[in-house]
């Protein structure tokens, strides 16, 4: 795929995790009892195997920063696409007007206006609506579904006014976040590769987004272009950088993961033909694809296999929200069949995929209490299991292995990313203030995994080195960030 999405800024009680199956847990023979001597080994093998001292952070990191030097070599050239975004503006502060964005990444869309008024007042004014999408629409025709997306921008425009104003004879302008695979062609086009989440549009496919979107806003008779298609990484950066120009770098960790981050053109060795006035532009890397020297058990091998992509978005499928909580619910099947975790048998529920959500680890790892009292609770209510003590304990600890190895090894990809930008820059990266901007309800949320991330970061740079590399959550960036990209790539720039 091309210019694409993995991942969404979702908050983090929305990821979209199959529901868990309500009434009476249902049981079945666990195949032996004695709980101490089989589930320790069990959890020994695993807290080796997802072990990441320094010299796997390395390996990892070096690995991302060699894989984007192949993928910005030549298309194909490794793990990582390393796709042009076409974005070479970005946001400076100085931008004013009103300016419309929409993100479209799941079952919701949603749209948003600003008010920007330059250095002096920056954002002015801000609103915002969601929208849920009809599950037919899903299902239907191309046309059916930008017309939908089209009439709820309209109804929104329709209601612009107060502190919003456009000024006589201009045409509203939009930044389209879309969150579906792309092969972008410029900073206002791209070629739909084929729709995931469960769409399955027919007549879009091969077809240019934007046309399709501009076309539904003409039909609704609504004065309004697009002016950037961006993903949500992007979006996150541009959204960051408006506020701090040390911003270099933007991570989505949420239900999946991504990452982009600026780079010079003269690096590109794939790069032909392409001029920007900046002679910088955004690199989309799609880290989640990445797999070089990563940590992986039996029970990551497993998953993968019973996935939708097999042999895909390894990196992925460790750190991102959407799988954590299952990884912690293999271990736990193996170890109440084996090893009688949860006594002499074991619910249905807990055989069920994805029915243990990243969500829930969490909360169970936040409990404090001498009697892990939330622990139980929570594997009670989700996986039907009634949990003692020791159990609880085991479980908690299960919990703290994946999450952990998931935050460092994220933690490393960031080490990675910037690397490559110190090697080809000589000292301007780690040799002054540079900004992470982080968006992504796992990251937002989970407190143990921010710290683990950040702990690997420290260890791999250094504590000099690192009082230079700021980390910062930016919530809902993305969505301003649109905007701002929608402004920064305006017809209009020059008459401000």
């Amino acid at each position: 795929m091309s210019v694409t999405v993995t991942s969404t800024s979702l908050a983090f009680g929305s990821f979209c995790f199959p529901p868990s199956v309500k009434g009476a847990p249902r049981f079945r023979m666990a195949v032996r009892s004695n709980v101490v001597s089989v589930n320790a080994p069990i959890l020994t093998k695993l807290q080796q195997e997802c072990a990441t001292p320094l010299p796997v952070l390395r390996q990892v990191a070096d690995g991302m920063a060699a894989d984007m030097r192949a993928g910005l070599a030549v298309d194909g050239g490794g793990d990582l696409k390393m796709i042009l975004s076409y974005v070479d503006s970005l946001p400076t502060g100085n931008e004013r007007g009103l300016f419309y964005a929409l993100d479209l990444g799941g079952t919701n869309f949603r749209v948003l206006r600003v008010q920007l008024g330059g250095k002096e007042e920056l954002v002015q004014a801000t609103e915002f609506e969601q929208v849920s999408i009809p599950q037919e629409l899903m299902f239907g025709t191309s046309e059916q579904l930008f017309d939908f997306i089209a009439s709820g921008l309209a109804e929104f425009a329709e209601k612009e006014g107060g502190k919003f104003h456009l000024p006589n004879g201009r045409q509203r302008e939009i930044g389209f976040t879309f969150s579906f695979p792309v092969k972008q062609t410029s900073i206002d086009s791209g070629i739909l590769i084929k729709w995931t989440k469960g769409f399955a549009v027919s007549g879009t496919a091969g077809k240019d987004v934007v046309a399709c979107l501009n076309e539904a806003m003409e039909r609704q008779g609504l004065d309004m272009r697009v002016s950037a298609l961006v993903n949500d990484a992007t979006g996150t950066l541009a959204g960051a950088r408006y506020w701090d120009d040390d911003v270099m770098v933007a991570v989505i960790l949420g239900t999946g993961t991504n990452a982009c981050y600026v780079e010079r053109v003269d690096a590109i060795p794939k790069l032909q033909g392409h001029k920007s006035s900046s002679g910088r532009t955004i690199i989309n890397t799609e880290w989640g694809a990445f797999s070089k020297g990563l940590p992986l058990t039996v029970f990551d091998n497993d998953m993968d296999a019973a996935s939708i992509n097999p042999g895909e978005q390894i990196y992925e499928k460790t750190i991102s929200g959407m799988y954590l909580g299952e990884i912690v619910r293999r271990v736990l099947l193996k170890m109440a069949e084996a090893g009688g975790l949860f006594g002499k048998s074991v619910p249905d529920k807990l055989t069920m995929p994805f029915v243990l959500r990243t969500p829930d680890i969490c909360a169970m790892q936040q409990d404090k209490s001498d009697d892990l009292q939330a622990v139980g609770s929570i594997l009670y209510d989700v996986t039907g299991v009634e949990a003692d003590l020791h159990a609880r304990k085991i479980v908690v600890q299960v919990c703290d292995t994946i999450v952990k190895r998931g935050g460092r090894l994220a933690g490393a990809g960031i080490v990675g990313i910037l690397q490559k930008m110190e090697e080809d820059s000589k000292g301007v990266i780690f040799g002054q203030r540079t900004v992470v901007a982080m968006d992504g309800g796992l990251y937002e949320n989970y407190p143990q995994y921010r710290t683990y991330l950040q702990e690997a970061v420290n260890e791999l740079l250094g504590t000099e080195i690192s009082k230079n590399i700021v980390i910062e959550h930016t919530k809902d960036g993305s969505g301003i960030g649109a905007a701002l990209l929608a402004s920064a790539n305006s017809k209009y720039d020059h008459e401000y």
